[in-house]
């Protein structure tokens, strides 16, 4: 019997501590706790949708209460008394601007304070009565309310100027359908204007490349290790899809919006890579993989690869190159040039020109890499 009673007593404890608990937090979230709360009244002059007992109060976006109560007044059926208790240090004032605000995907509606003037006095209860806060006319309308009343507005607006609605439809079918009987014409016209204004069809852009070297003779030795190809630099005037052409008779090549496939730094890496393959170096790579640590490195800098159209027209290259080993020492630098005559001032025999030049630059380049690691 001993031992029953001392399980009972337990269990009688435990549930007694489980209720105590979940009183403590219900008066915590219910009765705002140890803080200290003023009661004020709003009065609104309509519906005040969705608002309920335990919604929050706002001021200023920041969380200061909640909705106490809510009732009707008698002697005037329009109007909805919101009874509100919120934090003590809220400082509320006369001209604190009251109204209701919906949050979230549901739209909740809350109260919210706005503001006031600082030198006011906060208002306090006087004679046990409750500070009343006047909210803002049609402050409880719902969203769904309000727009209701759009679509009120909108059907009266309609019906109004139904007249010259229908005669405005009436002449847009009368226009479309004129314009249906002279499309061609319309074509016509448009069609000159974009002439007129340079609008029209645009002329395709010319697009050049330029060909990897081919060994004339191959180098002697060949390198085994793995040489990482930095993308070329140059000037911003080269160093575009543009095709740079220079002279007094720039124009009379017909190159007028010429480019290349990609901007000349990353068309000459490429080539670079593809010369030394066809130099029998398989070695060369334009990014390392950082499982592998490159032998060496080439840094190429483009000093000039253009089209000078003149009296003595000339197609030019000039290629600065250092080669860089794993631990950071230049190896060895040298420049890389060549002109070539070109035959006509026309844009195949210009570009031929400036093909070739690249070709003996990126030829000389590939056997001085080879010699020199």
């Amino acid at each position: 019997m001993e031992v029953r009673a001392r399980y009972t007593l337990m269990g009688l404890f435990a549930v007694a501590v489980i209720f105590f608990v979940f009183a403590f937090v219900y008066w915590l979230d219910a009765a705002g706790g140890l803080g200290r709360r003023s009661a004020y009244i709003i009065r609104f002059d309509g519906p005040v949708a969705g608002l309920l007992k335990g919604s929050a109060v706002l001021f200023n976006g920041v969380r200061v209460g909640e909705v106490a109560n809510l009732k009707l007044d008698a002697a005037k059926p329009r109007e909805v008394l919101v009874e509100i208790d919120i934090d003590q240090s809220t400082p509320v004032r006369s001209d604190t601007a009251v109204g209701i605000d919906f949050q979230g995907i549901a739209g909740a509606p809350v109260i919210a304070l706005v503001g006031g003037t600082s030198t006011l006095p906060q208002l306090k209860a006087s004679g046990g009565e409750k500070p009343i806060l006047a909210a803002q006319k049609n402050a409880g309308k719902g969203m769904t309310q309000m727009a209701r009343q759009v679509l009120q507005r909108f059907d009266a607006i309609l019906a109004e100027n139904a007249v010259p609605v229908r005669d405005t439809i009436a002449n847009i079918s009368t226009f479309s359908a004129a314009l249906a009987r002279n499309s061609d014409k319309v074509d016509g016209i448009v069609a000159g204007l974009a002439r007129l204004t340079g609008g029209g069809a645009k002329k395709q852009a010319l697009v050049f490349d330029i060909s990897p070297a081919k060994p004339e003779n191959k180098p002697q030795k060949v390198p085994t290790g793995q040489l990482l190809i930095i993308e070329p630099t140059a000037l911003a005037l080269l160093d575009a899809e543009k095709i740079r052409i220079g002279g007094p008779d720039a124009g009379k090549l017909g190159l007028e919006g010429a480019r290349w496939p990609d901007i000349l730094s990353k068309v000459l890496q490429t080539r670079i890579i593809q010369s030394f393959e066809n130099f029998g170096y398989m070695g060369a790579v334009s990014r390392s993989m950082e499982e592998i640590k490159t032998n060496f490195r080439l840094l190429t800098n483009v000093r000039a690869f253009e089209i000078e159209a003149g009296p003595n027209s000339l197609a030019k290259v000039e290629i600065g190159a250092k080669i860089v080993d794993q631990e950071g020492r230049v190896v060895g630098t040298k420049i890389f040039r060549d002109t070539q005559p070109i035959s006509e001032l026309e844009a195949a025999p210009a570009m031929a020109a400036l093909n070739k030049s690249s070709q003996k630059v990126l030829g000389e380049l590939i056997n001085w890499v080879c010699e020199t690691i």
